[in-house]
């Protein structure tokens, strides 16, 4: 997330490229949510239907 709002700050006219942080935070976050399992929260991951509407949108 540190990584992310970085980039976003160097980056305020072209925040697409920060795309690699982006998908870091949202692998990180998808693993969270694997582990943690149903109903977990997280204050800096986009809800887990977001997440997997995300990687659909934005494959490798």
């Amino acid at each position: 997330a540190c990584a992310l709002h970085a980039c976003l700050n160097k980056n305020t006219y072209s925040p697409e490229k920060c795309d690699k942080d982006l998908r870091r935070l949202y692998e990180c976050c998808r693993d969270f949510y694997a582990k943690a399992g149903e109903g977990a929260e997280s204050t800096a991951c986009p809800m887990p239907r977001v997440l997997e509407r995300w990687f659909k949108d934005h494959p490798k």
